[in-house]
């Protein structure tokens, strides 16, 4: 049975406990990563980007330009700090461009 929580406790710590209780982390990273992609990209990196899958901790990018997919391979170490320094914890471990 779920731990109930004082009437004191804030709408971050309920929500927290929440996604932890119904397992339910595993897809907000999904949706945190997606964002991340988006913001850390730009409108250039973003319009030839067709897909932005995380499965467990590889991310997997479906590119429509061959040249962007080039360019990007050169940079995959920081493309993975700078998605996980934005999420403030270590989600993506390798990215797939595809």
């Amino acid at each position: 049975m779920a731990k109930r929580l004082s009437n004191e406790s804030s709408i971050g710590d309920v929500l927290k406990a929440f996604i932890e209780t119904n397992k339910l982390q595993g897809g907000m990273d999904k949706i945190d990563v997606q964002q991340a992609w988006k913001s850390l990209m730009g409108n250039g990196v973003n319009s030839y980007t067709k897909e932005v899958v995380l499965k467990g901790s590889t991310l997997y990018v479906s590119l429509t330009s061959a040249v962007l997919r080039e360019e990007l391979s050169y940079g995959k170490q920081k493309i993975i700090t700078m998605i996980n320094e934005e999420l403030r914890k270590e989600v993506v471990k390798d990215i797939i461009l595809r």
